[in-house]
């Protein structure tokens, strides 16, 4: 499901430069040495960089800055990341400048998530996600987008969509990262509002009307998209036509509830869904309220390993490159204070490579709660 962007600094996306800022090996100071780029977007490139005592982390690195004191303002983002302290945010380590091939740029560092985003997650479903599965990330990103919303002046993220809300394992099972939050705003005080910016098949109408006043309300109905996404493998309102998607039109017609397209979708959720994305901000719950009213269900288990179809295993397939790399990490776990290591090695083929997340993802989580299997 491909979305327009209007603006924005996503990590993802087509390389457009002739060449990383950062080669690898690259020291940014004594205790962080890059690793390799992991992409770019408009304005930033992001690293995957090893820190010498808190392990792998991500760096952001701003790129086409015309000063210094433009670096520094690229890095409210930054800023504004380190006062949301939530389970459910990406975290921040680090800020600074550091000389690049192009001059000096601004970066920041934060948590390496390497199991990929919801975009991944989708594809690995191949469609509609499993609604237990969907309760759990709309519950985790709302729970951690009231905090911000909570804060005065409420900060709003502007850019939602399912790249840029990531999908962790620690021991607790799955965790939501909403990141990205480089279009972040800080509201007017007066008027609660931030400028228009983002993703258009996520946009509110209000802002693809108005071309203005961005609220809370608008990360609402942004979550709203992302949740229907996930449920009905489509955008709402028609966005996800490219003709349509401009169309104030659009928002005349009613909206197809969830369990239209799947039949897993009961009414608790659908009138949540549904109220997300009202097309009038003012009847939309407020994040908080969106939190308490997702549906609960324990975060759903992980599917057991598919019993053999005959005692006597049959002889294994030449594997492939995947496969060889979940086996590098085995071996890597077996190695006495490497655990961790190997965790993170096979999170990362389990982003990259969609199809071994069922076989693989419960001793994912196996080794995330400190046992070897």
């Amino acid at each position: 499901m491909a979305a327009h962007r209007t603006a924005g600094g996503g990590a993802a996306g087509a390389a457009g430069a002739p060449g990383p800022l950062l080669a690898p090996g690259r020291r940014v100071h004594d205790g962080l040495v890059v690793d390799r780029r992991l992409g770019e977007g408009a304005f930033a490139e992001v690293y995957r960089v090893r820190h010498h005592v808190l392990g792998w982390q991500a760096l952001k690195l701003f790129k086409n800055v015309a000063s210094l004191g433009a670096t520094f303002s690229r890095l409210d983002e930054a800023r504004i990341l380190s006062t949301l302290g939530h389970p459910s945010i990406i975290r921040v380590f680090d800020a600074g400048t550091v000389d690049t091939a192009e001059g000096v740029r601004g970066y920041f560092t934060m948590e390496y998530v390497a199991g990929g985003s919801l975009e991944r997650l989708v594809e690995s479903h191949a469609g509609a996600v499993p609604v237990d599965r969907v309760a759990a990330v709309l519950r985790q990103a709302a729970d951690g987008l009231a905090v911000a919303h909570g804060r005065r002046p409420p900060v709003v993220h502007r850019d939602l969509s399912l790249a840029n809300v990531l999908l962790a394992y620690d021991e607790s099972g799955p965790r939501v990262k909403v990141s990205d939050f480089g279009l972040a705003k800080e509201t007017d005080p007066a008027t609660r509002a931030a400028s228009a910016q983002g993703t258009v098949a996520y946009m509110p109408p209000e802002v693809l009307i108005r071309g203005r006043d961005y609220s809370s309300a608008g990360d609402v109905w942004a979550l709203g998209t992302i949740v229907y996404c996930l449920l009905t493998n489509a955008y709402p309102y028609g966005a996800g036509d490219p003709a349509r998607s401009f169309s104030a039109a659009r928002f005349e017609d009613p909206l197809r509830p969830p369990s239209a397209f799947n039949d897993g979708v009961g009414p608790e959720l659908d009138r949540l869904v549904a109220d997300m994305l009202r097309v009038d901000p003012a009847a939309r719950p407020p994040m908080r309220e969106v939190a308490a009213r997702a549906p609960y269900a324990t975060d759903p288990p992980h599917p057991a390993p598919p019993a053999p179809a005959e005692p006597a295993a049959p002889a294994e397939p030449e594997p492939e490159p995947p496969d060889e790399l979940v086996r590098a990490a085995m071996a890597l776990s077996r190695v006495p204070g490497r655990l961790a290591d190997a965790a993170d090695q096979l999170e990362e083929v389990l982003g990259r490579h969609p199809r071994l997340r069922e076989r693989h993802l419960t001793r994912l989580d196996t080794w995330r709660r400190g046992v070897v299997a």
